[in-house]
């Protein structure tokens, strides 16, 4: 099987934004939020204070043994068909003649790398923002709270491509991550990229 391997390097110019839960225990606290003698919000906070409570519903990096916090192969992957799916929508792309994308993507389009370090200066930092619904009760305001990575950031990773016009896609869609990234919040800008095709670590 013929195959073509990219080795890119991604250099964020906006930070990125943490996408895991903090806690490993959301899905059976949810649940027991839902039983009828659950505190409510107020009660929590006054129970466990502010800063236990917001702790729990920040958003986070998964990270390797030594505390490196990464990116998996699979977000990489979910970046493709965002982008893919928008650029679509625009004539003249090698994504505009990609029928069925998504499949595509997830059979023809591999990362080698499962877990993809994030490189960096200095430590991470925390981004908090409102977030707004409409509800049947009337508008509604949140406080989300995601950890961070810092601009300047670097990646790399290895992309197989099974299909030799999906090459010139793939190069599309690491194009289109300069003005839409990879993470949470990505709509404000965040996780925005540039890249470069390297060798060994270096610039090709």
């Amino acid at each position: 099987m013929s195959m073509k391997k990219i080795k890119v390097k991604l250099t964020f110019t906006e930070e990125i934004l943490g996408t895991a839960n903090a806690t490993t225990t959301i899905h059976d606290e949810y649940i027991a939020s839902k039983a009828p003698d659950a505190k409510s919000r107020e009660e929590e906070i006054a129970a466990l204070g502010v800063a236990e409570v917001v702790e729990k519903s920040m958003t986070v990096f998964p990270t390797l043994e030594d505390g490196t916090p990464f990116l998996w192969d699979y977000q990489v992957k979910g970046f493709f068909k965002d982008a893919c799916g928008v650029l679509k929508k625009v004539s003249g792309t090698a994504s505009s003649k990609i029928k069925a994308y998504k499949k595509e993507i997830d059979g023809l389009v591999f990362v080698e790398e499962r877990k993809i370090p994030y490189e960096f200066k200095g430590g991470m930092g925390e981004c908090q923002r409102p977030l707004r619904a409409s509800t049947p009760q009337g508008e509604r305001v949140a406080l989300a709270h995601s950890e961070t990575v810092p601009a300047g950031a670097t990646v790399e990773f290895t992309i197989d491509i099974l299909k030799d016009d999906m090459e010139t896609a793939v190069r599309e869609w690491l194009d289109y991550g300069k003005l839409r990234g990879i993470g949470q919040w990505r709509n404000s800008g965040k996780g925005r990229f540039e890249w470069e095709e390297i060798e060994n670590g270096e610039k090709i």
